[in-house]
């Protein structure tokens, strides 16, 4: 029998549900922890009316207290009936980064959702202990009954961004930062993006953006919109010292081709104004936006630039209500929505052909 393939759909294909782990870890937010699960609660609420949306919490107490914020802050689109809890321990609330990664296994002519199971180090071992969150993914399959798959491979999943046609958008400054996979050279790691994912080519962009703790996430900065199309974030004041890092990664997209050799449209979205806190640079940025199967939730951050954003967004997404979501709160953190959002693709995603 031939070796299963797997391939992770784009994060436009059609959604089961999307998971989050609820926020506890204060230290994440230092001085400013009491505002954060309202954003969740209404990150939630919004989510409730596109898709079933799955919570990992720590007990029963969270979730009593998580309940009662999402029914306190509720809008009219809120489905509580989709929301579910799940007793499943983190140690902090960034789910992209530890949640389950759900990949198709092709075998034999039919089609199954498997969990990946990437080896999760805290972004190269900077905030200890992360011993739950490198588990969340085989209890989530453990508690879902789905097979589960390890690529022994440290990745987060703010670090990638697939098209699902074979295109992969990676940075060089993440996954070959030597505090991720030390031992495994390029040529390796885009083998095992290839095994796993799908990948048939991987397109490597440069740094991150200012701020960011995770050595440059690509979710912070480049973000595919259907197969052919890529947004990245610009910056055009000079003087801000994200204006060089983006202008350099945007030349290298508009360089890339596809699978076929063919250009991709690249779609420029601008970077908020700089935003600070206690004197400290935050990676506040749009691009940092979540794709549910009936709306796509953008983070705001109370400035000038926040409409044309959303204008940009609405443009690449016109089946979609496009959502800004106030994260001047959250982005102290040093992360915004797709950070803290992981979605589970319906089954029939893994053979139906996926359209923006």
């Amino acid at each position: 029998m031939d070796a299963p393939l797997y391939r992770m759909p784009p994060e436009w294909a059609p959604h089961k549900a999307t998971w989050l782990s609820w926020p506890h870890k204060r230290e994440s937010w230092p001085g400013k922890f009491e505002p954060v699960p309202a954003v969740f609660a209404e990150l939630a609420s919004w989510l409730s009316s596109s898709e079933e949306v799955h919570i990992n919490v720590l007990d029963g107490a969270m979730e009593a207290d998580a309940r009662k914020l999402i029914v306190d802050i509720a809008h009219r689109e809120l489905r509580m009936e989709r929301i579910f809890f799940h007793c499943i321990p983190t140690n902090d609330a960034w789910c992209r980064d530890h949640g389950p990664n759900y990949v198709c296994s092709v075998s034999g002519g039919t089609a199954e959702k498997v969990i990946l199971d990437w080896d999760f180090n805290a972004w190269g071992g900077k905030y200890e202990p992360y011993d739950d969150d490198n588990a969340v993914p085989s209890r989530v399959a453990a508690l879902s009954g789905l097979p589960v798959a390890n690529p022994a491979m440290v990745l987060e999943g703010g670090a990638i961004d697939v098209n699902g046609a074979g295109l992969l958008l990676t940075t060089e400054a993440c996954l070959l930062n030597p505090n991720r996979n030390p031992s495994m050279s390029r040529r390796e790691i885009e083998e095992s993006l290839g095994r796993w994912l799908g990948a048939e080519k991987v397109l490597w962009l440069g740094e991150g953006i200012a701020g960011d703790d995770t050595d440059g996430h690509v979710d912070d900065m480049a973000r595919f919109v259907n197969e052919t199309t890529v947004v990245i974030a610009v910056e055009d004041d000079p003087q801000d010292e994200n204006h060089l890092p983006l202008k350099h990664n945007c030349r290298l997209l508009e360089s890339f081709t596809d699978t076929c050799g063919e250009p991709l449209t690249v779609v420029k979205l601008p970077m908020p104004e700089p935003l600070y806190h206690d004197g400290e640079r935050l990676p506040a940025s749009y691009a940092n936006f979540y794709i549910a199967n009936t709306v796509v939730l953008v983070p705001v951050y109370g400035c000038s630039r926040d409409r044309e954003a959303l204008a940009v967004l609405q443009s690449c997404f016109p089946e979609r209500r496009v959502v800004g979501v106030d994260c001047r709160d959250l982005v102290w953190g040093l992360g915004a929505i797709h950070c803290v959002t992981h979605e589970e693709p319906l089954t029939s995603a893994c053979s139906a052909p996926v359209v923006p």
